[in-house]
């Protein structure tokens, strides 16, 4: 629902959106995913990979619209 996703942007003073690109960084890892929707102040993120979406934290360990590394784009990507 848009009401709980603009609610965690206010509250948690973050840029989400359905649809946005972040990075998780927590556990020693990076991994990229796609905001699916807000629940209760929490995104529900799906990680690339995988099929479904786990609930994050907005301020915990998430970069919002990152970029990759040039080294992992094709040519013509950057």
């Amino acid at each position: 629902m848009a009401g709980q996703m603009e609610r965690t942007r206010k509250w948690y003073g973050v840029p989400a959106k359905r649809g946005m690109r972040v990075l998780y960084t927590g556990c020693g890892k990076k991994e990229f995913g796609t905001i699916r929707s807000a629940k209760d102040c929490r995104l529900n993120v799906q990680l690339d990979g995988l099929k479904h979406t786990m609930p994050f934290h907005p301020t915990w360990e998430l970069q919002y619209e990152p970029r990759k590394p040039l080294s992992t784009l094709s040519e013509g990507q950057a």
